[in-house]
């Protein structure tokens, strides 16, 4: 064997889901435990059940490849406009969860509230609960004040600390820390 050979590095097999209403649903084999304990995905049906962002970032880094329920493949774009349909605002939460992911975070489904994910802070994920809430807005659509007040308030009684992030038309993210300030 030539020593090219031997210096390439081996390519993955792609982890293979279904898209379903709600996600992509990954089998329980392979990479499934990998999977979990890097914060991806629900239990579910002996399955893994992962939301449209976490698909579409496991899509775009070419470790996952997505069937429809007659067995096709579909592509990145497929699934995006498939997941629009059921939330207008896939594509700015979806920017917001690749851009924590690419830092390093583990990124999961907020839990109603409004808010879109919870946050780990490095290392913490499985030790300790999600230190970050973040609530993503898009330039030019506005959040009342009442409504942003209610999810602080929220956010404070389950001692979280919300960061908002807002998506500018050019795509790029800002975030910002958000707290209520309560004066003496």
């Amino acid at each position: 064997m030539s020593q090219n050979m031997e210096s390439r590095p081996r390519q993955e097999a792609k982890i293979e889901g279904t898209l379903t209403e709600k996600g992509v649903k990954v089998k329980a084999k392979g990479r499934f435990e990998e999977l979990k304990a890097k914060g991806y995905g629900i239990d579910e049906d002996g399955g893994l059940l992962l939301n449209f962002c976490e698909a579409l970032h496991l899509m775009d880094r070419g470790l996952l490849e997505v069937k429809d329920e007659n067995g096709e493949k579909i592509g990145f774009q497929e699934l995006l406009q498939f997941s629009e349909k059921r939330d207008e605002n896939v594509w700015a939460k979806y920017m917001v969860y690749r851009d924590l992911r690419t830092r390093g975070y583990v990124v999961r489904d907020g839990f109603g509230m409004n808010v879109d994910f919870r946050v780990y802070d490095r290392g913490d994920y499985g030790k300790d609960t999600a230190k970050y809430l973040v609530l993503t807005l898009q330039e030019g659509k506005p959040i009342t004040l009442e409504k942003l007040t209610q999810i602080v308030r929220q956010c404070q009684s389950l001692k979280k600390e919300l960061i908002v992030a807002v998506m500018s038309r050019r795509g790029e993210i800002v975030y910002y820390s958000v707290s209520q300030l309560t004066l003496p």
